[in-house]
């Protein structure tokens, strides 16, 4: 019976496998939908200690990988190193260069996909993504050439949610509603140090990976989901995808995971999101 089942089921496999490209398409049309800037913008802080984790020194030269509105690139640029900002969706960028502008900040920006770097080996002295690369479909291609690009010595920095935090407990409620792309990796598992071991593990001289809080400030539970569902791209289109009853069943879910994790007294909003602080060293 074995025998008999193994053609069968080698070609369902193949036939089953996730198409990335497409993937990767609608995921450029999610995050290019809302204004992720205004929310990454009250991320700046966590920028700030990844650069300061990476140790960087005035003069290196950093890639920002999947940089959004670039708060990493403004951090490292603060610090008088040679930025470069990348990003997929044209729009971020021009965010990116509106801030460094008003800061007087020197920064190259050009549009790349972190799965395929438009840099040669060994370009980077440190190379640098928070919540950005975790959300590529093809994981393993992106953590490739985040490696590829950093010299040897270099450091590789990642700022990434965890499944126990507050935005992986986000996403997981979400998930409940919109199903995430059959076959994919979730990008949650960036937050793992087990995840981190396969991607980066042969390559890496050391990982290390530091649990951290970024609070999330907001009026209240409905500010903060009104905010999301507005200009975070994951929200929205989950959000724009459900029937009325669905969608108040979400935003309910959604109430009562901040309910649960809420630590005002207030009325406003005060919930530890935890993610890892991730410093790797290349071979």
């Amino acid at each position: 019976m074995t025998t008999t089942m193994t053609a069968p089921t080698t070609v369902t496999a193949a036939a089953s496998a996730p198409d990335l490209a497409a993937i990767k398409a609608r995921q450029q049309g999610v995050w290019s939908s809302g204004n992720y800037a205004l929310v990454g913008a009250t991320l700046q802080i966590v920028g700030e200690m990844l650069c300061e984790a990476l140790d960087l020194r005035a003069g290196q030269r950093v890639l920002d990988v999947a940089a959004g509105n670039g708060n990493v690139t403004l951090a490292a640029a603060r610090r008088w190193c040679d930025v470069t900002s990348t990003d997929y969706v044209p729009a971020l960028l021009e965010h990116g260069k509106k801030r460094a502008a008003a800061d007087g900040l020197a920064v190259r920006f050009q549009e790349a996909d972190a799965e395929a770097l438009p840099f040669a080996d060994a370009t980077f002295d440190a190379v640098a993504s928070s919540y950005g690369v975790m959300f590529t479909p093809d994981q393993q291609k992106a953590a490739s050439e985040m490696l590829r690009v950093c010299r040897s010595g270099g450091k590789i920095g990642l700022a990434n949610w965890t499944p126990a935090g507050f935005i992986g407990q986000v996403f997981k409620v979400m998930g409940q509603y919109v199903p995430p792309p059959a076959g994919v990796k979730s990008p949650i598992l960036w937050g793992t140090g087990e995840r981190l071991t396969e991607l980066f593990g042969s390559a890496a001289r050391s990982i290390a990976a530091e649990p951290r809080d970024f609070v999330f400030r907001y009026r209240s539970a409905d500010h903060f989901i009104d905010v999301f569902r507005n200009y975070y791209g994951p929200v929205l289109k989950a959000m724009s995808s459900l029937d009325d009853s669905r969608r108040a069943a979400l935003v309910a879910d959604l109430q009562a995971l901040i309910g649960r994790l809420n630590k005002a007294d207030d009325g406003t909003m005060v919930v530890p999101g935890e993610y890892l602080e991730v410093v790797i060293v290349k071979k």
